[in-house]
């Protein structure tokens, strides 16, 4: 029995939200697999040189993907027009919007680990289809990680399937695997696609706590329609510039409202933005970066007669929990320099933030919690604050305060806004993977997923997957996975038997280590390190399956030793392996244990950040960081977890940087080297657009800031609780001409 989703009408991003970050298992301890499907436009360079657009229906079965010219569902006995397998060595990329054929979409670009010459482009109509489809491709790496895991055939397989060849005829494709279980449609169909310009989407969302225990105070000031206006009050200082938020709920999906929000069409913007209406694009770059002019008539504003110009940059970024960040910022262009008949003024540095809400169970209507967070001159605010001084409502602060507003009555007197963030139903089919490897028929060696993405299509033969009988049941989508039910401010005791505690732990003399940043005496040093407790942050807790509580950290299971603060020409790797490393030395080669962190960060020149955690025992054989240390790149990549926090700096920074654990193997190139009595990571900041931004606005700022990092293996089972902190850094107002040239 074919089992399909609730709907032909299903909205954009009720599709996938709810599917956890790695392949489930069955109550029996069988795994299941996912299935996927949903409209894109398939992206690339045709023989002649053309650059070509097509729209296709993709689908991901397993490890396996088929692309369609029209929906099979719709269209039974269709055929494939191409097919391919995603291998252990995949690589997505999300590069961000793009104007194609006069439309913005988000592009997905992948390629292989072992050879980037191997690689394609698909694009969505919203950023949060694109995160769906990043995460199903992301499921389907782990599916083909699991085979290979299982050896055997199954190993021989992969191993065959890795061997790809994109030039010149694809051979006949033989059918897949008959067990294609859970089947989550992603977007709402080719229409939507079509119609991209003009149509918004939705999606769900989770709680708005962050990872990071922050030390804002926050006093509510005013209310206006329905949106709070709040005003921090942890430094209010006499003639320092206020920070001042809008926060308002509104009843559509984080997708829907940051498409609004960046839509710069005139009739769009009109209705709810009384002070940004008339903007133009001027230039865009990397897909998550753009600069806009704007006019507004003074008549409806301010108390003068002359028009207002001005330019302001715009720079995006969806977080791995979904959280949409727009940051703002003044700016200037070439393209646009004063014009004749208008005062050009300066825009207040602004952020959005998007996030969305649960919704109990049964509710079938998107919430988003939307934040507009600006920072203004005190001397007009605590005016207004104090004796509604109307003045100030004749303000741009005041105009950009009221945007939320204006978004949250434009929905309410839109209710398609409201329908297309329904909440969307998926019919599951649940088997298990344990049957024998003979299910799954060859696939030509050749005939790899690159093949599917890669080039232009032409017809090929192919089988359709036969139905089997499965039990059916109903499941409400939504990402359990990122909620925060509650924060617990309660210590843990400590990490377990994370090391051997059989052995007896060694003396570390800090003496013997030295990097070439200096360790810092007290928080009044500049350009050092510390190393700080980790209850300044939230980790998973005890009871984390069943209640998504989240407690504070305790002191972290390994010691740092050194820091390298290095100025390097192109990308450094393996620097554990130089000969004048300390990981090298006499000393070095004594310690049980040592993790390296090379945190590698794109400039002119190029730095790398290294440091060195480590371990006065040996690790436990048996224990969650053994399995990171000795386990696969794949579930390093799954695992490996730091959580940022910017204790001083300017609040753009914080922002920007924000609050939340990520997954950093999942959102940048993260490079293994495990030898002797070490591991070391080399993170590839500069291998993702959105952290190439992010760390370019870090760096402009990093002689001014101080920021705390703690790294950890997120825990994904209940043996694997509590969570427990690898290691804390704190960096204090790094200077870029302190860095030491590497190998001199």
């Amino acid at each position: 029995m074919e089992v399909e989703t609730a709907s032909s009408h299903h909205k954009r991003d009720g599709s996938m939200s709810s599917v956890a970050s790695s392949v489930a298992s069955s109550p029996d301890g069988k795994r299941e697999l996912f299935e996927f499907f949903g409209w894109v436009f398939h992206l690339g360079v045709n023989s002649i040189g053309h650059e070509y657009c097509h729209l296709r229906f993709l689908f991901i079965r397993g490890k396996y993907v088929e692309m369609y010219k029209r929906d099979p569902h719709e269209n039974p006995g269709i055929r494939p027009i191409r097919r391919g397998v995603i291998g252990p060595s995949l690589m997505v990329e999300e590069l961000g919007r793009r104007k194609v054929n006069d439309g913005d979409v988000y592009v997905i670009r992948f390629y292989s680990r072992l050879d980037e010459t191997k690689k394609g482009e698909i694009a969505c109509a919203t950023a949060g289809e694109a995160q769906k489809w990043m995460e199903a491709f992301d499921l389907a790496k782990q599916q083909a990680v699991y085979e290979l895991s299982r050896g055997g055939s199954a190993r021989d397989k992969l191993n065959v399937e890795t061997e790809i060849n994109l030039a010149g005829h694809r051979p006949r494709v033989r059918r897949y695997a008959h067990e294609l279980k859970r089947l989550i449609r992603i977007g709402q169909g080719p229409e939507t696609l079509l119609r991209r310009s003009s149509t918004l989407g939705n999606g769900y969302f989770q709680s708005n706590a962050g990872d990071v225990i922050e030390a804002n105070d926050w006093k509510c000031v005013r209310t206006i329609n329905g949106t709070r206006i709040l005003e921090d009050v942890s430094d209010s200082k006499a003639g320092k510039s206020a920070l001042v938020k809008a926060v308002a709920v509104i009843e559509a999906s984080a997708d829907t409202i940051f498409e609004m929000i960046l839509n710069l069409e005139r009739h769009h913007r009109y209705e709810w933005d009384t002070f940004s209406g008339d903007l133009e694009l001027i230039d865009s770059y990397d897909g998550h970066y753009d600069v806009v002019y704007g006019t507004f008539d003074p008549k409806y504003l301010t108390r003068w007669t002359s028009k207002k110009d001005f330019i302001f940059s715009r720079q995006w970024f969806r977080a791995q929990d979904g959280t949409y960040t727009i940051m703002q910022l003044p700016a200037i262009h070439k393209k646009r320099p004063p014009r004749s008949g208008y005062k050009r003024i300066t825009v207040n540095p602004s952020t959005w933030e998007i996030r969305a809400i649960n919704t109990p169970m049964g509710m079938n209507t998107a919430k988003c919690l939307v934040t507009h967070m600006l920072e203004i001159n005190s001397v007009g605010w605590c005016r207004w604050k104090n004796d509604h001084c109307s003045k100030f409502e004749k303000t741009v602060p005041y105009a950009l305060l009221c945007q939320v507003s204006g978004l949250k009555e434009y929905v309410e007197a839109n209710p398609v806004l409201k329908s297309e963030a329904a909440a969307a139903f998926s019919q599951v089919k649940v088997s298990d993977l344990s049957s024998s490897n003979s299910d799954y028929e060859d696939i030509n060696g050749e005939d790899e997923f690159y093949d599917a993405v890669s080039a232009d299509s032409s017809s090929s033969e192919g089988s359709d997957d036969e139905e089997t009988d499965e039990k059916v049941k109903k499941v409400r989508l939504k990402n359990v996975s990122w909620a925060i039910a509650g924060l617990a401010l309660k210590k843990l005791s400590d990490a377990r038997n994370e090391l051997d505690r059989c052995v007896a732990p060694i003396s570390i003399d800090l003496s013997n280590f030295r990097g070439s940043l200096a360790r810092g005496k007290d928080d009044s040093d500049k350009d050092c390190w510390s190393s700080p407790s980790g209850d300044g942050f939230a980790i998973r807790g005890k009871d984390y399956l069943r209640d998504n509580t989240k407690v504070k950290g305790s002191n972290p299971l390994l010691q740092l030793i050194a820091v390298d603060w290095l100025k390097v020409d192109g990308k450094l790797d393996n620097v554990a392996l130089h000969p004048k490393c300390l990981v090298q030395s006499e000393a070095g080669k004594k310690l049980p244990f040592i993790l390296v962190i090379n945190l590698q960060v794109p400039a002119k020149p190029n730095y790398s950040l290294v440091c060195y955690f480590a371990a006065d025992r040996p690790v436990s054989k048996k224990s969650l960081l053994a399995k990171f240390v000795n386990g696969t790149d794949a579930f390093r990549d799954a695992r490996f977890k730091l959580i940022p926090s910017i204790i001083e700096g300017y609040w753009m920074v914080k922002r920007a940087v924000g609050t939340k654990a990520c997954l950093l193997g999942k959102a940048v190139t993260c490079n293994y080297l495990r030898q002797d009595n070490f591991l070391e990571i080399d993170v590839d900041i500069g291998s993702s657009s959105v952290a190439r931004s992010v760390i370019g606005l870090v760096l402009g700022y990093v002689t001014s800031i101080v920021v705390d990092l703690a790294i950890l293996i997120e825990a994904k089972e209940e043996t694997e609780l509590p969570e427990y902190i690898l290691g804390t850094v704190r960096l204090n107002r790094l200077k870029p001409e302190s860095a030491v040239q590497f190998g001199v």
